[in-house]
């Protein structure tokens, strides 16, 4: 039993034999299984599940232009990417954005600079949702007039 498992046991926050449900027969103390690193296959784990429901995002910083295949990969997939393209030559960063542009456009997506030599491309079923505050109220909250 851990620690902080024996701390919770001590404060009545779990019972002192609830660990044991966690443990099937071929996992008890003493015996070793050869996939000692597998996950429980009762447990689903994050990256299947947003890869199911479409919840993924790349990023992906490139050093040269060979590296936009990897952003034509991702984006052909259906993965909304964010290009981090501060570590490039000017003259690379410039062939990257005419790449990923003709991408988008040939995929029906969109392509947004989001900072200086960074721009997120969207696929075509994403919708991008400004975070810019609406406009502001002169009676709002927050008025120190």
């Amino acid at each position: 039993m851990g620690s902080v498992r024996k701390a919770s046991a001590w404060l009545g926050l779990v019972d002192d034999n609830d660990d044991e449900r966690y443990y099937d027969d071929e996992y008890a103390e003493g015996t070793e299984s050869q996939d000692a690193w597998v996950t429980d296959p009762r447990v689903k784990v994050a990256t299947d599940t947003a890869e199911e429901k479409g919840r993924r995002i790349g990023t992906v910083t490139p050093d040269s232009f060979r590296d936009a295949r990897a952003i034509g990969e991702l984006f052909r997939d259906g993965v909304p990417v964010i290009m981090n393209l501060t570590a490039m030559e000017p003259a690379d960063a410039k062939r990257v954005v005419d790449f990923a542009a003709g991408l988008t456009f040939g995929l029906r997506g969109t392509i947004e600079r989001v900072a200086n030599r960074v721009f997120l491309l969207t696929p075509a079923n994403t919708e991008i949702i400004s975070g810019e505050p609406a406009g502001r109220r002169e009676d709002g909250f927050y008025n120190q007039s």
